[in-house]
């Protein structure tokens, strides 16, 4: 064999290796957690950790985080997120998040928090409760599970 045939052989095998093994992930694609899908994974951790500009995950998360139950333990289902321009629900409704069947909420949707936005967390059952404080970065199990409680709801 020739080393022209060989090179070409070589640069071919390359080429097809690398067109066959390029990664779908890391793209920013429309992701909305749904209630009942279970489709999530990794509850309590940093979900922007990966859904970030550059990172490995599907979808650039603009707000992430999980819901618990009262004893912090267990995930809570298929309740809903709802970010405010004031505290307790006043102001302007910025977006709703469904928390999908595994306790896990996620939006690629644009929504502007590093002004501060306020938040509520929904059960199915109806019980709700509010963060007193503004929040100005979407990644809520960034301090939620590390530094403040988790996110919970009866």
């Amino acid at each position: 064999m020739s080393i022209k045939t060989l090179t070409t052989a070589l640069l071919s095998l390359l080429i097809i290796t690398l067109v066959s093994c390029e990664k779908n992930e890391g793209r920013n694609e429309t992701k909305i957690s749904n209630n009942n899908s279970a489709e999530s994974h990794k509850n309590g951790e940093n979900c922007m950790h990966c859904h970030k500009n550059g990172g490995d995950g599907e979808g650039w998360f603009t707000v992430a985080g999980s819901v618990y139950t009262s004893n912090q333990l267990s995930p809570a289902a298929n309740g809903i997120v709802r970010i405010y321009s004031e505290p307790d629900e006043t102001g302007t409704l910025l977006a709703t998040i469904e928390v999908d069947a595994l306790g896990n909420f996620f939006t690629t949707q644009s929504i502007a928090v590093s002004g501060g936005v306020y938040t509520s967390v929904q059960s199915p059952g109806g019980s709700e409760i509010f963060m007193d404080s503004k929040i100005t970065t979407g990644a809520c199990n960034s301090c939620h599970g590390i530094s403040e409680d988790k996110i919970w709801v009866n």
